[in-house]
């Protein structure tokens, strides 16, 4: 049945991808170069970019911009819907887009809109190297954002060397993303694969993403969030988290995670919360078919997250977590304690499931460790169950 699923999935994508390709002849075309954009990767394309989306906007007609073969300079830019007309906007890019130094590509409250194909290239290198040093740094930008959005698809985009986070969906409903691949070497700080928050039915499938920070960070007020078939390495995992920074914080309910890979990352599957006053929450949650390569904390919650030790709140963690199941999870763990459960001791974790778990250390079994974490387990579970019942 689940495979069933997964091909009905796969299948609509590519028949989506399929009809925004056949679309190109029969819409609106808007070609960045007739606009005057040059492919020389230097000289500011800003202009034309805008200009195209403003011609694509003003059509009632469903409309294409055109972005050919070549590099592009692109600065910061806001494609803003609120006075569009167009729900159906087509941006089809088969060639690179290169940053300056403030490099942001953001939409928003727009709808219907997809980005299909290209490359998107930050040239984080400086800013990865200033902060690296120390020294006083530009904070950096986000590369691709989407903002109070509905509809959107992106479909076999790659994002590399990004200052901070590739992709970012905030306040959006109904968004897919597929077949996208992120890479960042090891020296690139902060620079997480995609980044979902407050935001209601994003898909997230058949993705390649690797980074020096979560492969996918799922953030306050996500909802209904579905994540399948990822590799995720280098990088620190796929993360709920981390919540409960603010007292008053939207929950975190209904995601799957399922058929990803990790290889070589600091994290698998995580939680992590602020160990402070909260009324967040996160439930109804399925980790599922995971497959683990040499992974440190395959298996973590964390409610007392502080990265670095540094001015950590030492309180007690608000966020209530409950309804988790880890299940079918398979692998080699580069840490002895493979599943780590520190919950809060003010709110325990509650209805934690650990089904089919199969999780080495060295070919031996691995550890695991409970704090405040009360559940149940079921089938072969290694390491051996701590949860309380």
């Amino acid at each position: 049945m689940a495979g069933a699923l997964s091909f009905s999935l796969a299948f609509q994508y590519f028949l989506l991808t399929f009809f925004h390709y056949l679309s190109i002849a029969a819409n609106a075309n808007y070609n960045i170069q007739s606009l005057g954009a040059k492919s020389d990767g230097k000289t500011d394309c800003t202009k034309a970019f805008l200009s195209a989306w403003t011609s694509a906007c003003a059509s009632t007609q469903p409309a294409t911009i055109y972005v050919p073969p070549g590099r592009y300079l692109l600065g910061a830019a806001t494609f803003a819907g609120k006075s569009c007309k167009n729900t159906a906007i087509t941006i089809q890019i088969d060639g690179t887009l290169v940053a300056p130094s403030d490099f942001n590509i953001k939409f928003e409250s727009v709808t219907g809109v997809s980005v299909i194909g290209g490359t998107l290239d930050a040239q984080g290198a400086n800013l990865w190297a200033c902060k690296n040093s120390g020294k006083s740094c530009p904070t950096g930008a986000t590369t691709l954002a989407f903002y109070n959005s509905n509809n959107i698809i992106m479909n076999g985009l790659s994002s590399i060397n990004s200052q901070k986070v590739n992709i970012l969906v905030d306040g959006c409903h109904n968004a897919k993303l597929v077949g996208i691949k992120v890479s960042a070497p090891g020296n690139s700080p902060n620079t997480d694969g995609i980044h979902v928050e407050k935001s209601t039915g994003v898909t997230i499938m058949n993705s390649q993403i690797g980074t020096r920070d979560d492969c996918v960070s799922i953030g306050p007020g996500t909802s209904n969030l579905w994540i399948e078939t990822i590799a995720c390495g280098p990088g620190h995992g796929i993360s709920i988290g981390s919540l409960g920074w603010d007292l008053q914080e939207p929950g975190v309910q209904n995601v799957t995670v399922k058929s990803a890979t990790f290889t070589g990352t600091e994290n698998g599957v995580r939680v992590k919360t602020w160990a402070r006053p909260s009324n967040g929450f996160v439930k109804n949650i399925l980790f599922q078919h995971l497959v683990m390569v040499n992974v440190q904390n395959a298996i973590i919650i964390d409610q007392n997250y502080c990265p670095d030790d540094h001015n950590c709140p030492n309180q007690v963690s608000g966020v209530k977590i409950s309804d988790v199941t880890y299940q079918d999870i398979h692998g080699s763990s580069a840490t002895e304690t493979a599943v780590k459960f520190d919950c809060s001791k003010g709110n325990p974790c509650s209805d934690i499931t650990l089904e089919d778990v199969k999780l080495t250390y060295k070919d031996e079994p691995a550890h695991s460790s409970c704090i405040n974490a009360i559940g149940k387990s079921s089938g072969s579970v290694e390491p051996n169950s701590c949860l309380s019942l």
